[in-house]
């Protein structure tokens, strides 16, 4: 399933192509090889959007160097903040297995010439001329003014059979490097680009305008709390920056907020906000709006600049915890008009609070006022609880179990992988609402009463799962298939068959093999069939056993829990549970 996601994320960017670049990046699709070509060079792609956050394609594309003549090298990255040049090589391969089973050859990392290429030499060792594009790498790094500060690094993407740190330099000739095996790839490449989380900022720079600040740029306060000290600082900068730093950045900046940033659509406060920004030519919007709230590291503030009535505000790593709403609109009003934004924007501001958290505290503390922060100030649009739930390292590793072991998407944050999914990344059968995750997963471990409840996640009561306990999720990824087959509406929200959790139970029961992998979708349609005849049976067998006109199960309240004859409602008991088992165990069989 991940390698399925791979490959959707590469054809994806391969349809960014512009037209020029068309035949290579879009060739007929029965051409298999040169499809694969594509991919390939896709990959390359990948890794530049997702760790650099080089979002357009022909940026990309211009430091890309495979091709014949490449010194081994596929593509290249000069990281003017970090003072480094990363020099890529890269192996795809066509199929699932071999992507997560076949090793590079060492010869080919020896084949790379980054030393022969910083030294200056236009050939390589047989005579052959470096093409085009390593001569533009040259020519770059030896136009770099402070070339002295900068380090080389080598980035093998493709599973390499040494990890020695040691070893791997003497194979790249001496330079640090970097292996993104098929696992690093699912997890630092492909992940984060279908949550929208890639490219986190670590710095950003806001300039700040202080013709109409008579007090200064800013309003600073120290606050002392129990978990660290913090420092605020309050302004008001341009919307078109905050447009910008959300249209780049997106989920990566809304780590610790309770919405995604799709999942902020819809709401009437876009509409006011568009208008505010599109209808006025005035600053009504410093006046309306109620501000973004936002967490720093590191804030500074530099008002000597060289330039009249200018200053500069710098972020170190920045979260929006407050205001994504407003952050979020304001990107899509500068996404829509990027061609006039300075005209749109004008001089529209919006007022900033950051909050700079003392990094030195302890972590858990840290984080436990992090959430106090954004619980008191997300006042704006009302917020689940279970938003807030969404953040809790129980569920982030839950999200990581089923995603790197099953390929699946456990949406612990409304809304989270909806920017995959409009990018065409995704599909949404992949993604498992985080209540309805939950429901299967009680009801295909035998706790039926619990997977019937609603609002699991909001009462985030989960103290009895176990994180280590393999066969339970694949119990549960069985019975995901199993859901999908029986209801044509996947959606929590839908009417429900109320005996549905008891045949999710049973159906796992009769045919997930412990200690095998998951049910496979064709798996369980193939066994729809049978299965429907052993209910049909079960419930015969109800029937038999209970009296004329009496019912069967009664639960606490006096209510009926199956009625004979049909099913009206289904609450877990331990005579149901019983019956279901003895039913269950008769009916098991080798050819099942």
């Amino acid at each position: 399933m991940r390698y399925e996601t791979l490959i959707k994320v590469l054809d994806r960017i391969r349809e960014e192509a512009p037209t020029q670049q068309s035949t290579r990046y879009r060739p007929d699709s029965s051409d298999l090889e040169k499809v694969n070509q594509a991919r390939a060079r896709a990959f390359l792609h990948l890794f530049l959007k997702v760790m650099f956050g080089i979002t357009e394609f022909q940026q990309r594309e211009r430091t890309i160097t495979d091709g014949t003549s490449d010194g081994g090298i596929d593509a290249y990255h000069i990281d003017n903040e970090s003072k480094t040049i990363y020099f890529l090589q890269a192996k795809f391969r066509i199929n699932e297995k071999n992507f997560e089973s076949k090793e590079i050859l060492l010869e080919e990392i020896l084949c790379m010439d980054v030393n022969r290429i910083l030294d200056g030499d236009a050939a390589d060792e047989q005579g052959i001329d470096y093409n085009g594009k390593i001569k533009q790498l040259q020519r770059e790094v030896s136009q770099l003014p402070d070339i002295a500060r900068y380090s080389y690094r080598v980035v093998i993407l493709a599973n390499v059979r040494i990890t020695s740190s040691s070893k791997l330099k003497q194979l790249t000739g001496g330079y640090a490097a970097e292996v993104y095996d098929f696992e690093k790839t699912y997890k630092k490449l492909v992940f984060p680009v279908i949550t929208g989380t890639y490219f986190a900022a670590s710095d950003i720079v806001i300039p700040v305008d202080l013709s109409s600040k008579n007090a200064g740029s800013k309003i600073s306060y120290n606050v002392r709390t129990k978990a660290s000290d913090c420092e605020i600082t309050v302004l008001f900068v341009p919307t078109i920056e905050i447009a910008k730093i959300m249209d780049k950045y997106r989920n990566a900046i809304l780590k610790y907020n309770p919405r995604s940033y799709l999942e902020l659509q819809g709401h009437q406060v876009n509409d006011a906000i568009r208008k505010t920004i599109l209808s006025n030519d005035t600053n009504e919007f410093a006046l309306f709006n109620n501000g973004i709230t936002m967490l720093s590291e590191e804030t500074n503030i530099n008002e000597k600049i060289g330039q009249k009535n200018k200053a500069q505000l710098r972020i170190k790593n920045p979260q929006i915890i407050n205001g994504g709403q407003t952050s979020f609109t304001l990107s899509l009003i500068y996404k829509a008009h990027k061609d006039r934004a300075e005209e749109v924007f004008g001089d529209k501001e919006v007022l900033l609070k950051i909050i700079t958290l003392d990094s030195t505290g302890k972590e858990d503390a840290r984080l436990e006022l992090i959430d106090q922060i954004s619980a008191a100030t997300n006042t704006q649009t009302p917020v689940l609880n279970a938003d807030r739930f969404a953040n809790e390292e129980f569920h982030i590793e839950v999200q990581q179990i089923i995603f790197e072991q099953y390929g699946f998407l456990y949406e612990r944050k409304r809304g989270e992988f909806s920017v995959g999914a409009s990018d065409g990344y995704v599909d949404n059968e992949n993604i498992i609402e985080r209540n309805l995750f939950w429901r299967i997963y009680y009801s295909a471990n035998g706790q039926i009463d619990i997977g019937k409840q609603k609002k699991l996640f909001q009462k985030n009561k989960f103290s009895n799962v176990d994180l280590k306990n393999k066969e339970k999720f694949d119990r549960a990824m069985s019975a995901w298939w199993v859901l999908k087959a029986m209801r044509k509406n996947i959606s929590p929200y839908a009417p429900q068959d109320p005996t549905i959790y008891a045949k999710i139970f049973m159906f796992v029961e009769l045919f997930h093999e412990k200690g095998k992998p998951p049910l496979s979708r064709d798996r369980v349609k193939n066994l729809i069939g049978p299965f429907n005849g052993h209910w049909s049976a079960f419930v015969e067998r109800i029937k038999a056993k209970s009296p004329p006109k009496k019912k069967a199960y009664i639960g606490p309240g006096g209510e009926p829990m199956i009625k004979i004859g049909q099913i009206t409602s289904f609450r877990y008991s331990e005579g149901l549970r019983k019956d279901l088992m003895a039913f269950i165990q008769d009916a098991r069989s080798p050819a099942s």
